[in-house]
């Protein structure tokens, strides 16, 4: 069986979701819930991923997300592990939580943000004996229903931090008390009338209008294959190495040269960055500051892990990735 396609580039839209492995709950109880979240925030930060809808059902769950920096395989590789650890090691098991890889679908945004995002809010009454329920009870269930971010698009008061709630808004009106309430309304008229989502994808990946869909054919995809088509490589842009460490440098208040051979935090900084935002390799980097690979890669590592301690660190580094952000590449 042909993969699905896994496209990425900067500013990608897409809807994620991965069921339990034998289609078993990847969630026993609330504290699993909040532990997923918790590991969820701490991996948007990391990979600079914007998270716009979601929802958590017993075995599986949906996301939508834009990855700026053009990478979701590595945010979800990254998030899908951690969570998966968390799991295994809270309940004294081992082996695979989920089946198979995640699947993504890549969303054209203009055309179909607003009608992803309610799809992804109907589905705690798409499942079981509550799908059979009447209209009112199922609107009753999805606006209590505590594991999703449909509560937070309704009232202000409901609301989870890590989403961003204003893009899919704007289709309503803006994030303002009629938009919110146009949101509400036309969850109800979807749960009535339905969401062609499924019926429009195209080769099982792809989302969006004709022109969309033939955009993306002819810029990612090579005529006449059978065969998986990976995302290029070539589609991401990376930022100069020199540029990287400026601004890592302007922020600190230390040197370049200060930063690539001091050991610490700031070091760490740069390596996440170059290899993030530089597409530089372990080894690229390792070379360029005078260590060895391996130095860089526990370095990385230990930058992620000091990143969820350290306040003062975590407002530097938010910092960094802002103005690295307004950088054009």
């Amino acid at each position: 069986m042909v993969r699905p396609l896994r496209i990425q580039y900067p500013g990608a839209l897409y809807h994620v979701t991965n069921r339990g492995n034998e289609r078993k709950p990847i969630f026993k109880d609330d504290k699993d819930r909040y532990k997923f979240l918790e590991i969820l925030t701490r991996s948007l930060a990391i990979y600079s991923v914007k998270l716009y809808s979601f929802v958590l059902m017993s075995n599986h769950f949906h996301l939508l997300v834009e990855t700026p920096l053009g990478n979701l395989s590595e945010f979800m590789r990254h998030f899908n592990i951690s969570y998966t650890s968390a799991f295994n090691h809270r309940h004294r098991r081992s082996g695979h939580l989920y089946q198979g890889r995640y699947k993504s679908f890549l969303v054209e945004c203009d055309e179909y943000l607003s009608m992803v995002s309610r799809y992804i809010h109907l589905n705690p009454v798409k499942v079981g004996v509550i799908k059979n329920k009447p209209v009112t009870e199922q609107l009753d269930i999805l606006w209590s229903f505590r594991w999703s971010s449909l509560p937070g698009f309704c009232s202000v008061k409901k609301r989870w931090e890590f989403v961003d709630y204003a893009l899919v808004l704007q289709d309503f009106g803006g994030d303002t008390p009629r938009g919110r309430a146009r949101y509400k309304k036309q969850i109800g008229v979807d749960l009535v009338d339905g969401l062609p989502v499924k019926d429009r994808l195209v080769g099982q990946s792809l989302l969006g209008s004709d022109d969309f869909i033939q955009l993306i054919k002819n810029t990612y995809l090579e005529a006449g294959t059978g065969r998986e088509q990976p995302g290029l490589s070539g589609v991401r842009k990376y930022l100069a190495k020199d540029v990287i460490l400026e601004v890592v440098s302007s922020i600190a208040g230390k040197s370049g040269a200060e930063i690539l051979q001091e050991a610490g935090a700031l070091r760490q900084m740069a390596m996440e960055q170059l290899y993030r935002r530089g597409g530089m390799t372990n080894p690229e980097i390792g070379k360029l500051m005078g260590i060895d690979y391996s130095t860089v890669s526990q370095g990385r590592k230990r930058f992620r892990e000091r990143l969820e301690q350290d306040n003062e660190l975590k407002v530097l580094h938010t910092k960094v990735e802002d103005e690295l952000s307004r950088v054009k590449i």
